[in-house]
């Protein structure tokens, strides 16, 4: 098994620690989804006496490096959560610049993305983004809509009781409209309302920075997942980090509400 997973890397010098972790991964039982909170970024670069730009930009390379690794594994999604309906309120230098970046990322990943038969999706309001970085968005969404690889989801002007209300609010117009019955409102449909329809729910949500909330983040589609939580901010999230929080998922008992198995 360890000889089969090292081939994927065959293109990449790994470091010694990263080839004893693959070793204890199992391909056969990785997470389908992912879903990372990339925080840490600002608090990253303050306490090296830097911009707080200088941080979201060392965090675009985390970011490249994790997308990297999942695609080579063979995780099916991975959801990053990287700008909040929340965020709208920092600084507006802060939010030109995290949206300036946003281009830049896709506009210099689209070619490898693609080539790498990634799949680029969205989650969130995008008619809020400015124009820019919304045409660059659907521009990567266009591009790779037929890839059967990673789905690589960007949450952006993403807010968890934002989904959920809409979801609630296009139910509410079928049962006005006649479509549906109130008696069949269930969960199947609430999730086929929610920008995750058609995907299974994150198993695995990983959090650096050393916080401990969820920060309006899939809140529906988190109800059962396992969450890994590390004190590392997002621009120091390694390869290596990420195989520890699979490997450490690997090792837990899901059992969605049920009894532990005899």
């Amino acid at each position: 098994m360890f000889k089969r997973i090292t081939g994927l890397f065959s293109k990449e010098r790994i470091s010694e620690n990263e080839e004893t972790l693959l070793q204890a991964v199992d391909i056969s039982r990785l997470p389908n989804h992912i879903a990372i909170i990339m925080d840490g970024n600002g608090r990253w670069a303050q306490r090296r006496g830097m911009p707080r730009s200088f941080g979201h930009k060392a965090g675009v390379e985390a970011l490249r490096n994790v997308v990297k690794l999942c695609s080579e594994l063979g995780v099916k999604v991975l959801t990053c959560y990287a700008f909040s309906t929340e965020n709208w309120k920092r600084p507006q230098d802060e939010v030109s610049m995290l949206m300036d970046l946003l281009v830049e990322y896709l506009d210099k990943e689209l070619k490898e993305l693609h080539r790498n038969n990634v799949r680029i999706n969205a989650l969130g309001q995008l008619n809020e983004l400015p124009q820019a970085p919304k045409d660059a968005v659907l521009r990567a969404i266009e591009e790779t809509k037929d890839n059967s690889g990673l789905i690589l989801n960007i949450a952006l002007s993403y807010g968890g009781r934002t989904e959920i209300t809409m979801a609630v609010q296009k139910i509410a117009q079928m049962v006005k409209d006649g479509e549906i019955e109130v008696s069949e409102i269930n969960e199947k449909l609430i999730g086929n309302k929610l920008y995750t329809a058609g995907m299974p729910d994150p198993d695995l949500l990983v959090r650096p920075s050393g916080d401990y909330r969820i920060s309006n983040f899939l809140l529906w589609q988190l109800a059962y997942t396992e969450f890994w939580l590390s004190n590392v901010m997002w621009p120091d999230f390694k390869r290596e980090h990420l195989l520890k929080a699979i490997i450490d998922y690997q090792r837990r008992e899901r059992r969605f509400g049920g009894l532990k198995k005899k």
